[in-house]
């Protein structure tokens, strides 16, 4: 399935896409910022095959049928409909009026990319549907180049255009270009709806949607990939090992036992994340001293040692420092010394 009533949260996003239907004042360009996994590009889709549906138009006069801006009225079937010849296009991925920009170098957009699969493009007048969408993921890494290649087209587009930018750092994009384009930032979704969305759509037991919900942090889609990582299980025994003996163990043993992770198929920052639930778990069981709504209150034993044993100021240090650690691994400092220097933390304070 694939409507807007798919969409877990996000409110304000899809409450401005779906007033732009109903009035017909689509923009030329949107960018739709937020973090990795949290959902941009499923968004995207509905968007496009909701500007694509064939019921757009259906309840207004023969002569605006199928026209930009045209839209089904009041009382007229939801958008996307699902069922049209477009929808199920677009469903299957393979609308020739809905179009993903890609790239080569895995590492950066090149002005040649944006020429090729853009600039070159615009001018051929859609196939079927009445807009053109292109969908660029990973926008951020556009090069200077492509970005100003992009803004010739943003500058004067075909009216048909429908451009939607993608990424994690909306920062990254040139101001010339965020002038041109609806800035939509995806927001942290509430962990009661994420909780209902791995229990009630994809049957997750109540115990391991309660982890994962703590782990991703109002990331829906991180959530779901938590929520069947075969790797995810292991990484947490690790971290667990980490967190419960970081006293005991040397500074090069710590280094070591965290380098295991990077075989797991999660990442340092995934490990930094099960860390950050752990330590707030510490500080909340000793403000508190009840387990019961605590994320790893099957490990009640060692938090209460752990709890009894520091002090908020450590605890708060630890936390602080896990922030730090984390923000550091994505501005890509050496991830070896990010983590000797936050174990380094967590064996003077946690």
């Amino acid at each position: 399935m694939a409507t807007f009533r798919d969409i877990v949260g996000q409110d304000q996003m899809k409450e401005h896409m779906q007033s732009a239907i109903a009035s017909g004042k689509i923009s030329h360009a949107y960018v739709i910022n937020g973090e990795q996994f949290s959902g941009k590009e499923f968004i995207a889709k509905i968007f496009a095959m909701a500007l694509q549906c064939e019921m757009r138009g259906k309840a207004g006069s023969p002569e605006t049928a199928g026209n930009p801006g045209t839209v089904a009225k009041a009382g007229s079937a939801e958008i996307p409909c699902q069922t049209c010849h477009s929808c199920k296009q677009a469903l299957s991925d393979n609308h020739p009026d809905i179009i993903k920009v890609t790239h080569e170098k895995p590492n950066s957009i090149s002005v040649d990319d944006v020429r090729v699969q853009i600039s070159g493009d615009v001018g051929v007048k859609p196939y079927s549907g009445p807009y053109k969408v292109y969908i660029m993921n990973e926008a951020e890494k556009m090069t200077t180049q492509a970005q100003n290649a992009l803004l010739k087209t943003l500058e004067e587009p075909p009216e048909y255009v429908v451009i939607m930018l993608l990424t994690t750092n909306v920062n990254s994009l040139l101001p010339t270009i965020l002038s041109r384009c609806v800035v939509l930032n995806m927001k942290p979704v509430p962990d009661h709806l994420i909780r209902k969305y791995l229990m009630e759509e994809l049957q997750i037991t109540d115990y391991k949607a309660e982890v994962c919900v703590a782990f991703a942090r109002g990331n829906v889609g991180k959530a779901r990939q938590l929520a069947f990582s075969e790797g995810f299980e292991g990484m947490k025994s690790e971290a667990l090992s980490i967190l419960k003996y970081v006293h005991d163990m040397e500074l090069q043993e710590l280094v070591t036992a965290a380098a295991r992770i990077k075989e797991q198929k999660l990442d340092r920052s995934d490990l930094i994340d099960v860390m950050t639930v752990w330590y707030r778990d510490v500080l909340l069981f000793k403000a508190t001293n009840d387990m019961n709504h605590l994320v790893f209150r099957e490990e009640g034993s060692t938090l209460r040692a752990v709890a009894r044993r520091s002090s908020y100021e450590g605890i708060e240090a630890v936390l602080e420092a896990l922030d730090k650690a984390k923000k550091r691994l994505d501005a890509n400092v050496n991830p070896d010394l990010v983590m000797e220097l936050l174990f380094l933390t967590m064996k003077e304070n946690g």
